[in-house]
């Protein structure tokens, strides 16, 4: 993304830095620089994923806008719908991905800042 420093605090639809991360999968950073927390849109296509489970540093927050989302954390399944949140130690191996048959769209929150 490089976000760089300065945070402009006030992000702009058409402002969004994006990333196409992977095959169906774009993210959104909604705000950047020198931050604690890295907020994104993850728009996850039908049948796109994350691919093999992985993990790292850091807690995640997640909450679906719309859509399904099917998340393994740990090897414990969740699946997901919109209005639903999940939360949990970024250390532990997760994937994910798109059951449905429509675009997902997740408001994602990893702390410390990932990408």
């Amino acid at each position: 993304f490089e976000p760089g420093s300065a945070n402009p605090r006030l992000v702009r639809l058409l402002d969004r830095k994006r990333l196409h991360a992977g095959p169906g999968v774009q993210m959104e950073l909604l705000a950047w620089g020198e931050t604690v927390m890295e907020p994104h849109l993850f728009r996850i296509a039908p049948g796109a994923g994350s691919g093999e489970s992985y993990a790292h540093e850091g807690e995640e927050f997640l909450f679906v806008v719309r859509g399904k989302l099917q998340i393994e954390v740990e090897g414990q399944p969740y699946r997901l719908r919109s209005g639903d949140s999940l939360y949990f130690d970024s250390s532990t191996p997760h994937q994910w991905s798109n059951p449905g048959s429509a675009e997902t769209w997740v408001l994602w929150v990893n702390t410390p800042p990932t990408f």
